[in-house]
């Protein structure tokens, strides 16, 4: 990708070096907390209260100019901000931008703990993206895809999930799945997540569109997506699928998605309600 001088975003949290602030003045509970957090992540409890984020701190905004990866990641979240606030103004309606936090290990969130063995997760309540810069490596190594673009794509699907909670989708799906049982659930939840894949295939076609994306890179990203398609991850796993249990879309799928929404660059055509899935 062609991102280097393109100007980078300032919905970034940078929380990187600063623990969660775990009470451990708060008594036996505070220290059962602790050490409970510490046998989950692996960490040393003494890191944890040496890295308590003073006074409530949150973490600084922006990034350095000596991070290259985290600059990577503002350039496409600042990307996926010109693209989306483009297709929202053609709608009538403002695109109300996300925040980005990038963290190690773990961070609070409004929807719980995160932890860096989650992966990338975007949150509804606070109407976040967290991210920890490791998962990248985990990516080339561990999932064989490598590339800027395979990374971009992880950014701009968590985004994506972002644009289906400011348009309502998020919270019409979360209702319907209350009344489903865990089968159909499990459907409508690939179903939202191929449209985040759609989503982040829209901003790709636009981001070629301004010169972003070099030779090579749709297929580093068509890789990324199949490499974290529940059945592969089922596979490597446990040694076999069980499609019922799909949560996320298989391979095939989540690449057919991605290349929907990079071919056509239209938001329509990631539609899940109109009964061409």
């Amino acid at each position: 990708m062609r991102w280097r001088g393109r100007p980078g975003s300032g919905n970034i949290e940078d929380r990187r070096g600063i623990g969660m602030g775990l009470p451990i003045g708060g008594g036996i509970g505070g220290i059962v907390l602790l050490l409970l957090f510490s046998a989950l992540t692996g960490q040393n409890p003494i890191d944890l209260i040496n890295t308590a984020p003073p006074n409530g701190s949150t973490g600084t905004t922006g990034v350095g100019g000596d991070d290259p990866q985290a600059q990577f990641v503002s350039v496409v979240l600042a990307d996926t901000e010109q693209t989306w606030a483009e297709i929202f103004r053609t709608r009538g309606a403002t695109y109300p931008e996300p925040q980005l936090v990038l963290f190690t290990h773990a961070t609070q969130s409004a929807c719980g703990v995160g932890q860096s063995a989650m992966g990338p997760f975007y949150c509804p309540a606070d109407r976040k993206v967290y991210l920890d810069l490791s998962f990248f490596h985990q990516l080339e190594t561990q999932f064989g895809a490598p590339g800027d673009f395979a990374q971009a794509y992880v950014v701009a699907h968590e985004v994506g999930h972002h644009v289906q909670t400011v348009t309502g989708t998020s919270s019409r799906v979360a209702a319907a799945r209350g009344r489903l049982s865990e089968r159909d659930a499990n459907m409508l939840s690939v179903r939202q997540e191929l449209q985040a894949d759609c989503y982040a295939g829209v901003w790709g076609h636009y981001a070629a569109e301004r010169g972003l994306l070099e030779p090579g890179d749709a297929e580093e990203g068509l890789r990324a997506a199949a490499a974290i398609g529940d059945d592969r991850l089922q596979q490597q796993t446990q040694g076999y699928v069980v499609p019922e249990s799909f949560t996320h879309g298989s391979s095939e799928d989540r690449m057919r998605w991605l290349r929907r929404g990079l071919d056509s660059g239209d938001v329509e055509a990631c539609d899940f309600s109109s009964g061409t899935w």
